[in-house]
């Protein structure tokens, strides 16, 4: 038995891997959520056999609760929700790891002292994913502000609470694991979650949600060692490894480090210091965006989160297929930190069946806006703010963004008058050929389109 046990978790394994290497491209992604899944059912299943098992009419109801629960939800999700359906995951993940350190942990059955410093490391790492998961979905849920919340000392705060949990960590590690001592241990790493993730603003939560998913993953691998399973070392190795390696290229992408995005407190109102920009902004109505759009014979469509709070991604394909018909060349322009979770804005658009080759990101977009009759950018800011490339000053500075401004045209559909998430005046807006288009991007993209019809 024990061999068609590992010979299972074995074959998991190679599923895991390849259901994770056909998630990398849109066209088979679908499919490898599917071979993750039957590898994580084969997981479970293969699980049951383990000798001596016990309470195994308890993990049958909790699977089947809570595999109703993620269905119903997972069913009912707007696709705009999906990073706090992210998040909320996450978290999930790493609380049941912590608990499975809190149970080992609890119940002394760590063999030896390498194994309880990983179930200690499992525990640390999975109680922190959850509890900053779970202020990610608040955040991301507006159930709180998503501006970063700070005060004088937070800093100094958060690596108070570090310090004297590593000190209960180390206690527990040398013999002393009362259950006070266990409890304490997780409440304040509990505790550095919440505050460790507070001082971070919803515009750096794609880069969050992909920290916590690797930091899940790597609490899972710890665990599974404590527990002596093959199958959650070898699936949280590769969630692990490749959530970190996404948190990487996501930090690049804005230019920033990961320490700056977790400590940095980036995305408060800038009080003082900005530099003036000179010019004013030029509204413009929906009837005399869909003119210039309708004698363009380019137009580059960039999304941003304001697309996806007004759920306009369906009106945007209604907008591209009539501009096709008309023979205008349409292409999306996506930056890797659009929206509020990796790959939100691709999700959105595939939702609405905008085929996936008239997606392009910045590397492969950016050359062609110099040739490019009309961008519209609809809810992007700061991803478009030329300030990252000409002002030093500016808090975006270096940050890789589209060149939108080197287009003939641009029209920009935003609610207000408001900045960014930086906090920032966008040059964009104020630049000659930029047109102001205000309102709710889903309504002014259906005006477009009507006026697109009568012409």
């Amino acid at each position: 038995m024990e061999l068609l046990i590992q010979t299972t978790y074995f074959l998991t394994a190679i599923l895991f891997i390849v259901g994770m290497k056909r998630m990398s491209s849109p066209t088979t992604a679908r499919s490898g959520i599917r071979w993750a899944g039957v590898a994580m059912a084969l997981a479970t299943i293969a699980t049951f056999f383990t000798p001596n098992m016990h309470n195994l009419p308890l993990m049958i109801f909790a699977i089947l609760a809570g595999g109703l629960v993620a269905w119903i939800a997972a069913k009912k999700v707007a696709m705009t929700d999906m990073p706090q359906m992210i998040a909320i995951y996450n978290g999930m993940g790493g609380g049941a790891a912590g608990a499975i350190g809190a149970v080992e942990l609890l119940q002394g059955n760590v063999p030896d002292k390498g194994l309880l410093t990983l179930t200690i490391l499992g525990g640390l790492i999975g109680s922190v994913a959850f509890s900053g998961s779970m202020i990610a979905f608040a955040k991301l849920q507006q159930l709180m502000g998503d501006r970063p919340f700070t005060f004088r000392g937070q800093q100094w705060i958060n690596i108070g609470i570090l310090l004297v949990t590593v000190f209960c960590a180390m206690l527990i590690f040398s013999g002393h694991g009362s259950p006070a001592l266990i409890f304490a241990f997780f409440l304040l790493a509990l505790t550095f979650g919440v505050t460790t993730t507070l001082p971070i603003g919803g515009g750096d939560m794609p880069v969050v949600i992909s920290l916590y998913n690797a930091l899940t993953g790597l609490a899972v691998a710890f665990e599974g060692f404590a527990l002596q399973n093959a199958s959650m070392i070898i699936a949280g190795t590769v969630v692990g490894a490749a959530g970190t390696l996404l948190t990487k290229m996501m930090a690049n992408a804005m230019n920033r480090s990961i320490g700056n995005i977790l400590f940095g407190a980036f995305g408060q109102e800038q009080a003082t210091g900005e530099q003036e920009i000179k010019g004013n902004l030029k509204p413009m109505e929906a009837d005399d965006a869909a003119v210039l759009m309708a004698y363009a014979e380019k137009v580059i469509i960039v999304p941003g989160y304001g697309m996806a709070v007004a759920q306009a991604q369906h009106k945007v394909k209604e907008l591209m297929d009539i501009l096709v018909e008309r023979g205008i060349q349409v292409k999306f322009a996506v930056h890797p930190v659009a929206g509020r979770m990796p790959g939100h804005m691709n999700v959105l658009l595939a939702e609405s069946n905008v085929p996936y080759e008239r997606l392009f990101d910045l590397e492969e977009i950016n050359a062609e806006f110099a040739t490019t009759d009309v961008s519209l950018v609809i809810g992007a800011n700061d991803v478009v703010n030329p300030a990252a490339r000409n002002n030093k000053a500016s808090p975006i500075y270096g940050m890789p963004i589209l060149n939108v401004d080197q287009s003939k045209n641009v029209l920009v559909i935003k609610r207000g008058k408001g900045k960014g998430f930086a906090g920032i005046e966008n040059e964009l807006f104020y630049t000659d050929n930029t047109r102001m288009v205000y309102g709710d991007a889903q309504n002014i993209v259906a005006k477009i389109v009507q006026a697109l019809k009568k012409l």
